[in-house]
């Protein structure tokens, strides 16, 4: 896949609703060419929707892990999430409670690359590591749907 196709796919996966116009000039391709490769992503089902879902496995990156982190001295400042972030391999980062301090969700395109991906998180942030690799995937990324009587 084209950088370029990778590149439309991360913006609209982050604003499904970006213009062609916008597409184009945070790419550098014309209206008309953005328009054209959107169309060819939707039709090999790279873009199956706008809120743009991404089959990430199509665009090299078919393994899906979560970490949990844990900082090696707590007596630190508590900047993993600002340490991280630079990281592009990580898709999600979120705080919480229990024994770790945060969860990280990332996308790796082999086992190998998963390995050097946790020691760079290591490094960066100072932290241990506990993984989880995701196996199959059912649903993701699903709206929210609020009951009956919800305010």
């Amino acid at each position: 896949m084209e950088a370029k196709d990778r590149k439309i796919l991360e913006l609209l996966a982050t604003d499904g609703r970006m213009s062609f116009t916008d597409l184009g000039k945070a790419t550098g391709l014309s209206t008309s060419a953005v328009h054209q490769r959107v169309k060819r992503l939707e039709q090999r089902e790279l873009i199956q929707g706008y809120g743009a879902t991404i089959n990430h496995a199509e665009i090299g990156l078919p393994l899906t892990a979560f970490i949990s982190i844990r900082p090696m001295d707590p007596s630190q400042p508590d900047d993993c999430a600002t340490r991280l972030e630079p990281i592009e391999e990580i898709e999600s980062c979120w705080s919480v409670a229990g024994e770790e301090s945060y969860m990280l969700k990332v996308r790796a395109t082999s086992p190998a690359d998963l390995e050097d991906l946790l020691a760079r998180i290591r490094a960066a942030a100072n932290v241990s590591t506990r993984t989880t690799i995701v196996l199959t995937t059912y649903y993701e990324n699903r709206p929210v749907v609020l009951s009956h009587g919800a305010v």
